[in-house]
């Protein structure tokens, strides 16, 4: 559901969508409707990296106009407990990931969005609650993402990494975020779940490489434990995403098994364009 509105300056509140009365999710941002997100202010609680942007998972913020400021996925689940429980489940545009969410239910995420309509939705591990918002950033001076790549994975407590190697011998890992051809990755996620995003506004023509390394974890705590060696492998999932927001938007999803810390693994080799 897109909210209508009037025109494009105005902020509504957010559409939210529960699949039954009883839904115990709560989603603070993103906002419905249309969103502005030019002329933030410097203050921020991490920088992170996807191409140009700033993005805030801290408390709302608001300008003096009343609109909605920052980029973040955040909210709440009521009477969340890890102990026995699936994660909940993110969809941002289409792709689905499972989500950390703390021990008082909350859940934050910086998220730098693409410029026109973006659709995001939290689901219960049953299924059976979910919350939704659809909006459309209007942010025209923030460039599209020629290339994208979103690594998840399904185990808390474990940390997976992305590195992505460009045509141009660029090679963006957790230790070098950022490359000069523009390409970087926004956030080293360590404890589980991810997401990582590598992003690029122009990617280089010719062959990329997308791995995956299994950098710790459950397999990395015990040695030759026996206990440890028995703990379920961790599956990562990567979606590859090209040309996003265009009428030549092409998505893929990968997952590979990754069974113990060390692993590294080519999940995809492709040719831009």
């Amino acid at each position: 559901m897109i909210c209508r509105v009037p025109n494009v300056l105005s902020v509504l509140a957010a559409c939210l969508i529960g699949a039954n009365a009883h839904a115990q999710i709560t989603l603070d941002a993103p906002v419905g409707g249309w969103k502005y997100s030019a002329g933030e202010p410097a203050q921020h609680m991490q920088d992170v990296n996807y191409p140009a942007s700033r993005v805030n998972a801290g408390a709302p913020r608001v300008g003096e106009d009343g609109r909605h400021l920052g980029a973040a996925i955040r909210g709440r689940i009521a009477n969340a407990t890890k102990a026995g429980r699936k994660p909940y489940t993110l969809v941002v545009n289409g792709v689905a990931m499972p989500i950390s969410v703390g021990e008082d239910g909350s859940f934050a995420r910086p998220f730098a969005f693409p410029p026109g309509p973006n659709n995001l939705e939290i689901k219960s591990p049953a299924r059976d609650s979910s919350r939704r918002v659809s909006f459309y950033d209007t942010n025209a001076n923030r460039q599209r993402v020629g290339l994208r790549v979103v690594l998840s994975w399904d185990t808390d407590m474990t940390d997976l990494d992305l590195h992505v190697v460009s045509p141009d011998g660029q090679h963006v890992f957790y230790g070098h975020r950022v490359a000069n051809n523009g390409g970087a990755l926004d956030v080293d996620v360590t404890g589980g779940y991810g997401p990582e995003i590598y992003a690029i506004a122009a990617p280089p023509k010719g062959n990329w490489h997308i791995y995956v390394n299994y950098f710790g974890g459950w397999s990395d705590a015990g040695g030759e434990d026996e206990s440890e060696r028995d703990k379920p492998l961790t599956v990562a999932q990567i979606a590859l995403i090209t040309h996003e927001g265009t009428p030549d938007e092409k998505k893929q999803i990968f997952r590979v098994p990754m069974r113990r810390a060390g692993d590294l693994t080519l999940v995809k080799s492709f040719v831009f364009p």
